[in-house]
């Protein structure tokens, strides 16, 4: 799959310097208060099981690289690092038992969550157990209104991935725009941002359809915006129903526009919909691999490590885990409230979105959403 981020990677961040080296004294979390030894314990939660299950392997393997990467150039601060992996599968009940797990496991940093209706419940988990968290993909608005001051995100917001929708959306000329969403938090924030930016450019949304994930019918949304007339369709859901939404449309008569949002950029969107059906569907999505500029040396790395090519949030994971790590050699332990502190603190850590610095919400300063297109089996940039 090829796909395209939001602007260049310095060279300095592609080199192995990018890693975390050994410096400092030694720390251990064992409950009698010095959190200054032993083992850096990772955990994160991504998407094994359940229609997004293509997912967690990029996820789990970028992560997997950045640890093996530092601990080879001797740990943080003496520390090596581990990681320990739950599922998710997108589901809130799934995710909320992995995240207990990973507690029990005795992690000190969270560097995972896909799915924000999964995410959501695993924020009140990880915060009793002042945990802080690291959330690589998951972008809900939801997920920072609570305003816990552990949760970062290193993914663009709903706020930014609607922004983008709409101003493309604008762009198009459409006369009348239909809104589809799976009616899960990550879904339902950027359909109801969106069209908030839709009306702000005076496009009319003519139809606003919420369809329920793991059906395998969905005539009746479908009927519905046909009868609206629209001539512009964005998706907001995830890749298995997008996928079965664009080849049902198609196969109803639809000959208007389509767009999908973040979840749905994935080839396997292709393969459900038919090559056919999908040319020319347009997407909103936050950086991945392939295309980075100066990015085929870490491409080539972890296709030799893993044997695939990465996919969609693989370097996010890979950047949580230096983050992670970069927050420990900072505070010198893996007490939360210090490694929290030095979170927010940070301030030109090289990433693959760019010098990192957070906003008082703890979502990224800077960066934002491209817009693709389907070309035979790939996403690319939409020229």
């Amino acid at each position: 799959m090829t796909l395209i981020r939001r602007g260049p990677m310095t060279a300095a961040a592609m080199a192995l310097g990018l890693t975390i080296t050994a410096c400092g004294g030694n720390f251990a979390q064992d409950g009698s208060g010095d959190d200054s030894s032993g083992t850096v314990k990772l955990g994160m939660l991504t998407p094994l099981t359940g229609s997004s299950a293509a997912i967690g392997p990029y996820m789990k393997d970028g992560a997997q690289l950045a640890v093996d990467e530092i601990n080879a150039k001797g740990g943080v601060n003496g520390r090596k690092l581990s990681l320990t992996v739950e599922d998710e599968a997108c589901d809130p009940k799934t995710a909320a038992a992995g995240a207990a797990k990973l507690v029990s496991a005795g992690i000190d940093i969270s560097v995972g969550g896909y799915c924000s209706s999964a995410t959501l419940p695993t924020l009140s988990i990880f915060g009793k157990a002042h945990i802080p968290m690291l959330i690589p993909a998951a972008n809900s608005a939801d997920l920072v209104a609570q305003k816990r001051r552990n949760v970062f995100l290193l993914n663009g917001t709903g706020i930014q991935q609607a922004e983008a929708a709409s101003k493309f959306i604008k762009a198009t000329g459409s006369k009348g725009v239909a809104l589809m969403d799976d009616n899960t938090s990550y879904s339902t924030d950027i359909t109801k941002r969106t069209e908030d930016g839709l009306k702000q450019f005076d496009v009319e949304v003519v139809n606003h359809q919420s369809v329920t994930a793991g059906e395998s019918d969905y005539s009746g949304a479908i009927n519905a915006v046909l009868d609206s007339k629209a001539d512009f369709i964005y998706w907001t859901g995830y890749y298995q129903e997008g996928g079965l939404l664009i080849k049902q449309l198609k196969a109803a008569g639809y000959k208007g526009e389509i767009m999908v949002a973040d979840g749905s950029v994935d080839a396997k969107l292709v393969k459900i919909a038919g090559q056919k059906n999908a040319q020319g569907v347009f997407a909103t999505m936050t950086q991945t691999p392939q295309t980075i500029p100066g990015g085929e040396a870490w491409v080539a790395k972890y296709k030799e490590k893993f044997g695939s090519e990465p996919g969609p949030y693989s370097t996010q994971a890979y950047d949580a885990v230096r983050v992670a790590a970069e927050a420990v050699r900072k505070a010198g332990s893996t007490d939360g409230q210090a490694v929290t502190s030095a979170l927010e603190q940070i301030d030109g850590l090289e990433i693959f979105s760019g010098p990192l610095k957070f906003t008082a919400q703890h979502t990224l300063s800077a960066g934002g959403f491209d817009i693709l297109v389907v070309r035979d089996d790939n996403f690319v940039l939409n020229k």
